[in-house]
């Protein structure tokens, strides 16, 4: 067992329901991902909804997910479906804001 006193980093996926696109959602959940510390990226998806992948710690995570509810002030959030996801490499340095188009 891995005990080093530090939590172990996870990763999930956030997918965010309401209106969030079109009112700074995207740029608030970097801000909030870059204050606790947290890797990964935030982008719009054709339905309508905006997809989080977080690298963090439990505590992290779990601080951002109540920062996802929130949102910022013009956004909606209805739902968010969380899922356990794979950390993967290419985003465990960073935090950004990602564009399919």
């Amino acid at each position: 067992m891995h005990t080093s006193g530090s939590p172990e980093k996870q990763a999930k996926r956030f997918y965010v329901s309401g209106q969030v696109q079109g009112v700074g959602y995207r740029y608030f959940v970097q801000q909030v991902a870059e204050r606790l510390g947290l890797m990964g990226y935030v982008r719009n998806l054709r339905d309508g909804r905006v997809e989080v992948y977080a690298i963090g710690t439990p505590s992290q995570i779990r601080a951002l997910l109540a920062d996802l509810h929130r949102g910022p002030r013009h956004a909606s959030v209805e739902r968010i479906a969380e899922a356990d996801s794979e950390i993967e490499s290419a985003f465990a340095a960073e935090f950004s804001v990602t564009y399919d188009e």
